[in-house]
């Protein structure tokens, strides 16, 4: 999801799909880059049932991103307004599916009362990643970037009371097991 929506942003702040975006461009171009590596490296070196997961993954990935950016390009050639907005919304489809994407961990935090598969640094980059970039678009007028990453900081900050809840406990007790940091047999 993170390489989807560093792809569809970069595309989103290109000049001819949204006036004064060239650096959300940057940055997301940046980002989609590493990304790209990210998931290049783990193909690399993980299981073949793994591998062909991923490649499946990425390929609906590079699909979605394909047919944003055709047919902003092809079908809404002469319409600006009309291709802002077919890319902004599909980013920012996207940028909430990302940001929404700890909220199974979230549940498990819930439920063991352990935050050992919610690292900490983890939450605190996702509350100012959605903090920042929902600033700039607040700034810059664009409900297409304020609007998602306001929902991200906003995840962020559950994260983050989650965590300053949570961090002291072992784990609880469910039906002889123990769940969190050990996982071991009780």
């Amino acid at each position: 999801m993170a390489l989807l929506n560093c792809l569809l942003a970069a595309w989103y702040g290109l000049p001819m799909i949204s006036e004064d975006n060239l650096l959300v461009s940057i940055i997301n171009g940046s980002g989609a880059m590493i990304e790209a590596i990210y998931v290049l490296i783990f193909i690399l070196f993980a299981p073949k049932k793994e591998r062909g997961k991923i490649f499946g993954l990425l390929a609906c990935v590079l699909t979605v991103f394909s047919v944003v950016a055709l047919a902003s390009v092809l079908a809404l050639p002469h319409d600006r307004r009309a291709r802002k907005l077919l890319c902004g919304f599909a980013a920012s489809v996207f940028s909430i599916v990302m940001y929404a994407s700890p909220l199974s961990v979230m549940r498990m935090v819930l439920k063991t009362k352990s935050v050992e598969y919610m690292p900490f640094f983890l939450s605190l980059c996702v509350f100012l990643c959605g903090s920042s970039w929902f600033v700039y678009g607040l700034i810059g007028r664009d409900p297409f970037l304020f609007v998602p990453n306001g929902f991200g900081c906003a995840l962020g900050v559950v994260q983050l009371m989650l965590y300053a809840i949570y961090r002291n406990n072992e784990g609880r007790v469910m039906g002889g097991w123990i769940l969190g940091p050990s996982m071991d047999n009780n």
